[in-house]
C-alpha cells in the first residue's frame, strides 16, 4: 500500500531535480544575455534622452525618426538574424561546427543586401511623412536624423549575426563585456557631439553609428582570434552565397514574429503625429514605448536563452530536455516581470523626468504607466514563447530530418 506513493514521490523528486538543474543552466545564459540586450538597446536610448532635453520639437522628430528606423531597418535586422538561432543552434548541437560559421556569413551578406532599399527609403523619408500628413518641420528633422543613422544601420547588419553566432554557443560574456564598454564610451561621445560640438540630433545619430561599429570591431576581434571559436570560426567562402536562400527561409518567419510586435508600437507613435497637439502626443507615446521596448530587450534575452537551450537540445536529439528548458525559462521570465512591473508602478510619478523636463509630458507618462506594466507582462510571455515556437516551425522540422 505504501510503495505506490513512495515511487510517485521519487518520480516527482527526480522531475524536480531536473527542473532545478535546467533552471540553473537557463539562468547562466538568460541573465547575462538579458543584460547584454539591455546594454545594446541603451545605446539608442541614450541618444533619445540626450535629444529629449533639447526641447519638444527635437524629441518628437527623433521619436518619429527612431520609430521609422526601427520599423524599416533595425527590427528587420533583429528578426531576420533570429533565423540563426535555429540554424546555428541546431548545427552546433548536432556537432556540425563548420556550418555555424557558414550560416553567419550568409546572414551578414543577406542583411547588407536588405540595407540597400532601406537606405533609399530613408533618404526620401520626409516626402513619405508629408504624404502621411505629418508636420512639415518634424518630417524634415526626422529625415536628417535618419540620414546620419545610416552608418548605424550598416553596422547592425554585421553586429546581429555576430551576436547570434556567440549566443548559440553560449558565449555570452564577450557580448556582455563588449556592450558594456560600448555604452560607457557612447555616453560621453553622445554628450560631446550633441552639446559640446552643438550638432544636436544629428550628433546623437552619428554617435549611434560610431558605437555600433565599435561593437562590431570588438566582437569581430574576439570571433577571429578566440580559441573558444576555433571549431566554428567564421570563414568567408562561396558557401556563404549558396546559403542565402536557406537563411531567408528561416529568417523571414522569425522576422514576422519580431517585427509585428515592434511595428504595432511604432505605428502608434507615427499616428500620434496626426493628433491636435502632435509634439506633446508624440513625445509622450515615444517615451512610453521606449520604456516598453527597453523591457522587451530583457524579455528578448530570456527568449534568446530559451532559443539557445532548445536548439542545442533538439540538435543533440533531446526533445524532452528542450521541454524542461521552456518551463524553466518561463518561470524566470514571470518572476522578473512581476518585480519590474511593481517597481515601475511605484515610480510612475517621477519616471518621466529621466527623459524630459517638461512637466506636462511627465504627468501623462504617470497616467500611462499602469498600461505600460500590463504591456510588459504580455510582452515577456510572448518573447519567451516565440523563442520556443521558432524551433518547431516547418523549416525546422526539415532541418532535423536532414541531419
Amino acid at each position: 500500500m505504501e510503495e505506490v506513493p513512495q515511487s510517485e514521490h521519487m518520480k516527482w523528486a527526480l522531475t524536480r531535480d531536473e527542473f532545478v538543474q535546467e533552471l540553473k543552466k537557463a539562468a547562466r545564459i538568460a541573465a547575462p544575455m538579458a543584460a547584454a540586450s539591455v546594454l545594446q538597446y541603451l545605446v539608442q536610448l541614450v541618444s533619445v534622452v540626450a535629444v529629449g532635453h533639447l526641447g519638444q520639437l527635437s524629441l518628437s522628430s527623433v521619436a518619429v525618426a527612431t520609430a521609422l528606423a526601427n520599423v524599416t531597418g533595425f527590427s528587420l535586422h533583429t528578426g531576420l538574424a533570429g533565423g540563426l538561432e535555429t540554424l546555428c543552434g541546431q548545427a552546433y548541437g548536432a556537432g556540425q561546427y563548420q556550418k555555424v560559421g557558414d550560416y553567419v556569413c550568409s546572414a551578414g551578406i543577406s542583411l547588407i543586401l536588405v540595407c540597400l532599399p532601406v537606405c533609399i527609403l530613408w533618404i526620401f523619408m520626409d516626402k513619405f511623412l508629408e504624404l502621411m500628413h505629418q508636420d512639415h518641420v518634424i518630417s524634415q528633422e526626422a529625415r536628417e536624423y535618419l540620414m546620419w543613422l545610416i552608418p548605424a544601420l550598416l553596422g547592425t547588419a554585421i553586429l546581429k549575426p555576430l551576436v547570434r553566432f556567440l549566443q548559440t554557443q553560449s558565449l555570452i560574456l564577450p557580448m556582455l563585456l563588449s556592450a558594456f564598454l560600448v555604452l560607457c564610451s557612447h555616453i560621453p561621445l553622445c554628450w560631446i557631439l550633441v552639446y559640446k560640438l552643438e550638432l544636436g540630433s544629428p550628433g546623437a545619430a552619428l554617435a549611434c553609428g560610431i558605437s555600433s561599429w565599435l561593437n562590431v570591431t570588438l566582437l569581430g576581434f574576439y570571433v577571429a582570434f578566440s580559441s573558444a571559436c576555433e571549431k566554428t570560426r567564421v570563414r568567408f567562402t562561396k558557401k556563404a552565397f549558396l546559403g542565402i536562400l536557406e537563411f531567408f527561409r528561416y529568417g523571414v518567419p522569425s522576422a514576422f514574429m519580431i517585427c509585428l510586435k515592434w511595428w504595432s508600437c511604432e505605428l502608434l507613435t507615427l499616428l500620434s503625429g496626426l493628433l491636435p497637439n502632435p509634439k506633446l502626443e508624440t513625445s509622450v507615446l515615444s517615451i512610453c514605448f521606449t520604456i516598453s521596448i527597453l523591457h522587451f530587450t530583457v524579455s528578448y534575452g530570456f527568449g534568446a536563452s530559451a532559443s539557445t537551450r532548445i536548439s542545442n537540445e533538439l540538435g543533440a536529439g533531446n526533445p524532452n530536455q528542450a521541454r524542461v528548458a521552456v518551463l524553466a525559462i518561463l518561470s524566470l521570465a514571470i518572476t522578473e516581470v512581476v518585480i519590474v512591473g511593481t517597481t515601475l508602478f511605484c515610480c510612475r510619478h517621477v519616471l518621466g523626468y529621466a527623459y524630459t523636463n517638461e512637466k506636462q509630458v511627465v504627468h501623462y507618462i504617470g497616467v500611462m504607466t499602469p498600461l505600460i506594466c500590463l504591456s510588459i507582462f504580455m510582452d515577456s510571455l510572448q518573447a519567451v514563447l516565440s523563442g520556443h515556437l521558432l524551433h518547431f516551425s516547418i523549416p525546422s522540422i526539415f532541418f532535423l530530418i536532414s541531419t
